[in-house]
């Protein structure tokens, strides 16, 4: 067993003294730092912020409107909108009013709206715009404790609805009587007070609603301000989905550290906003790494001649200093002076790609490809993995930016405080602080994950090395046996998939009981679509163009570089190209663009049986 962090220094004083609920972290930020720069955000072309002093009046708002519409201490609030400005002044509208935060993405079905609002008990629900108010209004009757809607973008109806603006004016009436009121509902808060209950997007059956107490929070953010790899100098990227647990957990190390963050949800702008705003840090699931680093080679590649002769001198250039720097040594003699000119021509180029500043970014949510991040770190951009999941409030373990506390293929150190032991069947088990209170009236489902030893049962499998880095295996039930035995993680294959062939947004194994792996296998259509250009299929609809012949076979090549590196029983014997990509909004991905795997292979199961036919 692993007890907590393999830090050689980290301030244990701060988690000791940590808050004691969000509440109390952001009247702490907001009183400490009142004219600091908080959040910026887009409007129109341009970017707008507000300090911490205004961020904290129009919370408090927002707050005491919600106290007005008759929220208690614990009650929920449910949160549908996309990552913006307004979810992070609602959300801790919600945590200073003493009230619970329910999260729940915008592309979520109606039906599932109306499970999760009416299973969490939300009392109000706050909606982004006319379409999500339409499917509350639909389900309307399932949902009788929800009093009111509240609409950022759109009308209030009178009634049910209100806008936001409207919310906010009711709240500064009743701070202008009771000025207290909101300083007194964070008083009443305490370590063990609910804060959020965020539901899992299970592949089967209804999710889960996950408890996290405002305990986990306060512990996260103070664990990572402990091993000190951002201070209050950092400016953060975030477009992640405010509902997931990786969004949410960023949005409460500003509150500890102090740092400002820009947001903005929009998935398309990301490559043009960091080019402006210039971030030190910003998080990302690893399809976000994956499409960049297939664009810029790709392009590179398009460039042919000198320009691509340059380009691979100094990436490779790069990964010799990469690799010595990973030993604790910098470059000397001619390398020191190869790596100059290849960053002065090259390096630094794409560096500015992402604004320039960025100290490192932070990969989580799924599995990120070696070679993927071992590319970055040879351009200068560090990518350090980390794990956790929404029961463990995001971070469990992280790789350290610093030389040495870092190993590409692992997911790093366990965050301070965090233990973590490796089960007989070689299941990761936590325990700490971060770890959920358990599934919301879910007693059965509870026990289960929690077992006998009450450690949290992750369902990951992987592996301590003595230095105490942990690398992932695969999902427990991904695991699977072909009938001749022979155990395969699919998810592994599919990682070194996307870092060799820069064409590729999916590759689904499978093989359970089969005689060979088979998968199913999607291209990027950005990707695709210069490919088709240098083809002769120039204008041609993606469909055509996937399912081409010349296409299978450029495919093919990639599977068979794939095969090379993979044991006899584990290579791709067999496979589908789909005609479309996999998404979010067709229920293929989740939210945070992890795949939905037993999803996937059901769906499509008539092509997969069909490569088993002969």
């Amino acid at each position: 067993m692993a007890l907590s962090s393999r830090d050689e220094q980290f301030d244990q004083s701060k988690i000791d003294n940590r808050a004691a609920s969000v509440g109390h972290l952001f009247r702490d930020r907001v009183a400490s730092t009142p004219d600091a720069e908080a959040f910026r955000y887009p409007v129109g072309e341009s970017w707008e912020s507000l300090t911490w002093a205004q961020t904290g009046a129009r919370a408090n708002a927002i707050a005491a409107g919600l106290v007005d519409l008759g929220v208690q201490g614990e009650e929920r609030v449910a949160l549908c909108s996309a990552t913006r400005l307004e979810w992070v002044l609602a959300d801790q509208a919600v945590m200073s009013a003493g009230a619970a935060t329910t999260t729940i993405y915008p592309t979520t079905l109606p039906d599932d709206v109306a499970y999760i609002v009416s299973d969490s008990g939300s009392k109000v629900v706050i909606a982004e715009d006319s379409t999500q108010v339409e499917k509350l209004r639909a389900h309307r009757g399932s949902m009788p404790e929800v009093s009111h809607v509240v609409v950022i973008d759109g009308e209030g109806d009178g009634d049910w609805v209100i806008t936001l603006s409207e919310l906010e004016e009711r709240g500064q009436a009743r701070l202008e009587a009771e000025p207290e009121l909101i300083n007194e509902r964070i008083d009443q808060l305490t370590p063990d007070h609910l804060a959020t209950i965020i539901y899992t997007s299970g592949t089967t059956g209804r999710p889960k609603g996950v408890r996290l107490p405002h305990s986990a929070w306060t512990y996260e953010a103070a664990a990572v301000d402990a091993i000190g790899i951002l201070d209050s100098d950092d400016l953060q990227y975030l477009w992640l989905p405010l509902a997931h647990v990786f969004g949410k957990v960023l949005l409460v190390l500003p509150l500890q550290v102090g740092f400002p963050t820009a947001v903005d949800g929009r998935v398309d702008k990301i490559v043009e906003n960091v080019a402006v705003v210039k971030p030190t840090f910003m998080g990302a699931a690893p399809r976000i790494f994956e499409k960049a680093y297939g664009r810029i080679t790709m392009m590179m590649a398009d460039e042919g001649g000198i320009k691509e002769k340059l380009f691979h001198w100094a990436t490779g250039v790069g990964r010799k200093v990469s690799e010595l720097r990973q030993t604790g040594t910098e470059p000397t003699g001619v390398l020191a002076v190869q790596h100059k000119i290849a960053d002065k021509l090259v390096l630094k180029k794409v560096q500015e790609r992402f604004g320039g500043r960025v100290r490192f970014f932070i990969s989580g949510s799924a599995a990120l490809n070696r070679d993927v991040a071992e590319w970055f770190d040879a351009v200068g951009l560090r990518i350090i993995e980390g794990y956790g999941l929404t029961e463990t409030s995001a971070a469990s373990f992280v790789n350290r930016p610093s030389i040495g506390g870092y190993q590409f293929g692992s997911v790093g150190w366990a965050l301070p405080g965090t233990e973590v032991k490796i089960a007989e069947d070689g299941e990761i088990l936590l325990r700490g602080p971060g770890v959920t209170t358990g599934y919301h009236q879910l007693e059965t489902a509870t026990a289960e994950a929690f077992g006998e030893d009450k450690w949290f049962h992750t369902g990951d499998i992987g592996e301590l090395d003595a230095n105490g880095f942990l690398r992932i295996t695969d999902r427990k039930k991904d695991l699977f046996k072909t009938s001749n035995g022979k155990y395969v993680a699919p998810s592994v294959i599919e990682s070194m998939f996307k870092g060799i062939c820069p064409y590729a947004s999916q590759l689904v194994i499978e093989g359970d009981g089969r005689k060979f792996v088979s998968a199913i296998i999607t291209l990027d259509p950005d990707a695709i679509a210069g490919w088709a250009e240098k083809n002769d299929m120039a204008g041609k609809e993606y469909a055509e163009v996937v399912t081409s012949p010349e296409c299978r076979a450029m495919v093919q090549g990639y599977v068979d570089e794939l095969n090379l590196q993979l044991n006899r029983w584990e290579q791709i014997k067999q496979f589908v190209i789909l005609d479309h990509d996999l998404t979010v909004e067709e229920g293929d991905l989740t939210p945070s663009m992890k795949l939905k795997r037993r999803v996937v292979t059901k769906k499509y199961a008539d092509q997969l049986d069909a490569l088993y036919a002969d």
